[in-house]
């Protein structure tokens, strides 16, 4: 690797020229033709298709051209002319794909047709349809229900997701473990406990009411661009925007409106961040605590003066709990703590808090920046602490936001898919489909490959993830996976998960959202559920990839039917024909959310789904907003055990990923060109390691399991990230995390403070 193009600093704002020209490569590079590239003009559109990417908001007056390079660069992912046919493994075997790199894999196009894998000639062969439903209902007879796992990503509609919920209750089972376990599980638990919702509570409209709004670990310019547009008109309007983030990312400093003829043809651009305090990795909840004593130091002080109340005092005595404990623990906490453990000046804090005490309405947006931590929960219950102390939750403009990944992550979850039985509406599914729904909890995404590694799960159901390589601990899991009875691939792209087969393997390609969906009962819609609680409808616009693929729904009543047999009271066929009977039978079970489904689900902006709190309903245990004390002000404790050379790794995703889907090998935001195997470095670590810029090293993970966890052959890259902490790329790191390393109560991966050392390095 040629040191001088390992890493170039990135000079421009996000959007821009960049974002255009990364468009266009893509589409070229997937062979997008110019007519099929006007798809993107449907994209997020009231009457066209909910993109396949990130699960941001969709507006009910959307731009021309509403989507962003991420969701421009899923599209084209999904309308490349590239096919994966039959004589694709006549060409390569299963042992040989092995060795592709991940991107190689997706790159090769979509696939087209049914396959089961073929031990004798290790290649994946074709297969009818019924074939494969028969064989897997077979194969999932044969097994006890308590040890097969439904796993959902969050790309599945609301119509697939209740579907498969209610088969596998139907089979036996509540694991349905999803890929909210892995990201926003912590938001789910801690929301839910704090304001009685396990949803954010702010909607589009609310951008226009807010006076002020911070960030915590959520970088906008990659994970969620379309953001962008409301809070640059946000800026327009003076607001401003605090972030606390550790690495400087340039989508949270300026933006360029690639749909401004003004800021392309010209040097102009938006400043996003007013402030930006680079605080440590873990340090959030020592951040948030600095700023909850900057506010109630600031009211005592004004009690005191005999001037007006800082604090939203009545807010607080009508609407709340448990502020007197917290605000005693926020006064006993000294500053010379507060700063050690976030890594932040106490006049940065205070500056900060003083923009909040000024404000009426603020928002406070994050991302797994905060809830892959060891105490995830706690820095979502803190940050819910710091917008009670001025009645910032049930009012126009002000709430937590917590921005989710997948299209559909948050949705999948309101109709049912979940492995908590507390949670589903199981005496209301008993009482639709004359059934007994188990009440046994089911496994969580951590909890079922836990069981796989000791030999207590048997078959893995997975709809359109690559598991194989977003758990943590691959050297571990990877063989468990391996080593399972049966493997059913729900998918549009080949990808690792399909290559670490069982014993029985299915790979069962579908239709993407975007393309037209095409039933006995005419074309079909789905829905899904935005980060901000709406519903929208989405219908695709292109031809199918092959005549031989099918839609998701298709696939789930096809295993369904032959697996339950006469054992179910679901007509099956007549939902595959016409998903309106799906959405029908969604609304009976939960109609205070989809009441007259079928009428409202092409609303222009969606129709919310019923929020208690936006209204200060609390259904908490004590009926109010609950304050919380915090357990520790790091919110990985455990760190502190370990050897003074400890180093803080958080894996991130670049600018050209979509969780484990990776477009190319360039993160242009980082300057980072040609690989993904880095580590990004504070100068000074380099220095006291007597480490030099592309120097290659091994991170070795810190644990006394006995076992050893490292990952070889990673470039060191000088950047901007405070002192003992480093970044790395995900999915790449992810065997330095064991599956151990995760949230508490929520069991969220703690990808975002790794305790790791530099095992070696090469010059």
């Amino acid at each position: 690797m040629d040191k001088e193009k390992l890493n170039e600093a990135y000079p421009h704002p996000s959007g821009g020229w960049g974002s255009l020209r990364a468009v266009a490569k893509i589409l070229s590079r997937e062979k997008v033709v110019l007519k099929d590239s006007a798809v993107l003009l449907h994209q997020n559109k009231p009457d066209g298709f909910m993109c396949v990417s990130c699960s941001w908001a969709k507006p009910a007056d959307p731009h021309t051209f509403e989507f962003c390079e991420s969701g421009a660069k899923a599209t084209a992912w999904d309308t490349t002319a590239k096919r994966v046919t039959a004589n694709f493994f006549q060409l390569h075997s299963v042992s040989e794909l092995l060795t592709w790199h991940d991107h190689d894999l997706e790159e090769a196009g979509r696939l087209s047709g049914p396959l089961r894998y073929d031990p004798v000639s290790d290649r994946y062969v074709p297969v009818s349809w019924q074939e494969a439903f028969d064989e897997i209902g077979r194969e999932l007879n044969a097994m006890d229900p308590e040890q097969v796992v439904f796993y959902t990503s969050g790309r599945a509609s609301l119509e697939t997701s209740y579907m498969l919920q209610l088969f596998a209750r139907m089979y036996g089972t509540n694991n349905l473990p999803d890929s909210s376990n892995m990201c926003h599980e912590s938001t789910s638990v801690g929301l839910k406990e704090a304001i009685g919702v396990g949803v954010g509570t702010i909607m589009l409209e609310d951008f226009e009411k807010t006076d002020l709004m911070f960030f915590f670990g959520q970088n906008v310019g990659t994970n969620s661009p379309r953001m962008l547009h409301p809070l640059q008109d946000a800026r327009k309007r003076g607001v401003p925007i605090i972030t606390f983030n550790p690495l400087r990312e340039p989508g949270l400093v300026s933006f360029a409106n690639p749909q401004s003829p003004v800021q392309m043809l010209s040097p102009d651009h938006t400043q996003i961040s007013t402030q930006y305090h680079q605080l440590r990795t873990g340090g959030d909840t020592a951040a948030i605590v600095g700023l909850c004593k900057a506010v109630i130091t600031a009211d005592d002080a004004a009690m005191a003066g005999g001037r007006p109340r800082v604090l939203d005092d009545a807010f607080i005595r009508e609407h709340t709990h448990g502020f007197e404990d917290f605000a005693r623990y926020v006064r006993q906490t000294e500053w010379t703590d507060i700063e050690r453990v976030s890594g932040l000046m106490r006049a940065d804090i205070e500056r900060a808090a003083d923009e909040y005490m000024k404000a009426n309405a603020v928002i406070v947006h994050y991302g797994m920046g905060l809830t892959q931590h060891r105490l995830g929960v706690q820095n979502v219950r803190m940050l819910c602490n710091f917008l009670l102390l001025r009645g910032n939750i049930g009012k126009p403009g002000a709430g937590p936001s917590p921005v989710r990944g997948h299209s559909n992550v948050q949705g999948q979850r309101t109709v049912g898919i979940t492995e908590k039985p507390e949670l589903a509406p199981l005496d209301k599914l008993a009482q639709q489909f004359s059934f007994e729904p188990p009440r046994k909890k089911g496994t969580n995404t951590v909890e079922a490959f836990e069981a796989m590694v000791k030999g207590e799960v048997t078959a893995v159901f997975n709809l359109g993830g690559n598991l194989v390589r977003s758990v943590p601990d691959r050297l571990q899991t990877e063989p468990a996976w391996g080593r399972l009875r049966l493997t059913v691939n729900v998918a549009t792209k080949l990808n690792r998960s399909h290559l670490v087969h069982g014993a029985v393997s299915y790979i069962l390609p579908c239709l993407s959202r975007i393309e037209i969906d095409r039933q006995a009962g005419g074309e079909q819609a789905v829905s899904m559920e935005d980060s901000t609680g709406r519903m929208h409808g989405s219908h695709g616009v292109t031809e199918p990839a092959s005549p031989d693929v099918r839609s998701e729904p298709f696939i789930v009543a096809g295993i369904a039917k032959a697996t339950l047999e006469t054992k179910s009271t679901v007509d099956w066929d007549a939902w595959r024909d016409d998903y309106s009977r799906v959405r029908a039978a969604i609304a009976e079970t939960y109609p205070e959310i989809f009441h007259t489904f079928e009428a409202r689900m092409w609303t222009p902006g969606g129709f919310p789904r019923p929020l208690p709190a936006r209204e200060r309903k609390w259904q908490t245990k004590s009926g109010k907003a609950e304050f919380m004390v915090p357990e520790s002000l790091d919110e990985d404790p455990d760190m502190t055990e370990h050897e003074p050379q400890a180093l803080r790794l958080m894996t991130l995703r670049s600018d050209s990923q979509f969780n484990t889907t990776i477009y190319n090998l360039d993160d242009r935001f980082r300057g980072i060109k040609g690989t993904r195997m880095v580590v990004l470095m504070n100068r000074a670590d380099m220095a006291l390691r007597s480490l030099q810029e592309g120097e290659e090293v091994t991170l070795q993970t810190i644990a006394d399991d006995g076992i050893d966890r490292r990952v070889e052959g990673l470039r060191i890259v000088p950047y901007d990230i405070p002192r003992g902490c480093i970044a790395g790329y995900y999915p790449e790191c992810n065997p330095l995390l064991p599956l151990w390393h995760y949230a508490k109560e929520s069991k969220v991966p703690g990808a975002k403070s790794i305790p790791v050392r530099i095992a070696a390095h090469y010059r």
